[in-house]
């Protein structure tokens, strides 16, 4: 008689919530009357996910972005980061969270001007407190292959140099959501794609999930989901 046991079924892949947005809302006042800019979206975003988000100008994709990641709050829902109701925090709590486990790469790299690459990289780690933020943030300008650059004001950099700072300052700190909001929208093509490359290899490499909006269908087919909007709505 055979001893040994029937081998079990491959277990099953837990799939850990992240980012919960239940059943979101945003309305702001007009000349003409109140106007719905996000209307009853839900979204579940898993940890190390990546997420495009696409529509049309003025779909709402950068309000929703904007709400997700606690920048603004919505008019009715709510919005859950690793299980904390952000709607719930004043101002004060939401920075203090998005300052831990949020990141942010926008299409103006908004860098500071008077610090260096390596500076304003360590910028947000200075403001947590580590002690390590030079080490880490050396790592991480290497890592986006800028360590020839640490010395190196905004204003001596291209395009690409500077969103690669901006890349490295947005994952200096490990968050655990890394919002970009149309990342490559001031490069040229081949720069772009370069830029393109490293958020993912940041993504994978850190398990950190990635909610992209970007009007370029190409590089929103490269994330595992792709969200439409059109009028404020998940279509």
């Amino acid at each position: 008689m055979n001893s040994n046991p029937i081998p079990s079924a491959q277990a099953p892949v837990i799939r850990v919530s992240v980012l919960k947005a239940e059943n979101l809302s945003k309305q702001v006042s007009s000349p003409e009357g109140a106007l719905t800019i996000v209307q009853g979206v839900s979204l579940d975003i898993a940890a190390g996910e990546s997420v495009a988000v696409v529509g049309s100008s003025g779909a709402g994709k950068s309000t929703l972005l904007a709400l997700l990641a606690g920048l603004d709050l919505p008019t009715t829902g709510r919005v859950l980061l690793e299980g904390t109701d952000l709607t719930q925090l004043d101002e004060d709590g939401r920075a203090r969270l998005r300052a831990q486990r949020v990141g942010f790469v926008f299409q103006s790299f908004h860098l500071i001007p008077a610090l260096t690459a390596l500076e304003n990289v360590m910028l947000p780690l200075e403001l947590a407190g580590r002690r390590d933020a030079r080490s880490a943030a050396l790592e991480t300008l290497q890592r986006v292959g800028l360590q020839s650059r640490v010395g190196h004001y905004p204003r001596q950099l291209s395009g690409g140099e500077q969103q690669r700072v901006a890349l490295a300052r947005a994952f200096v700190t490990r968050p655990a959501v890394l919002f970009a909001d149309e990342p490559t929208g001031n490069l040229d093509t081949a720069t772009g794609a370069r830029i393109v490359e490293l958020l993912f290899e940041l993504n994978e490499h850190s398990h950190t999930t990635l909610v992209l909006v970007t009007h370029d269908r190409a590089l929103a087919a490269q994330c595992g989901r792709v969200v439409t909007m059109d009028a404020g709505r998940i279509v």
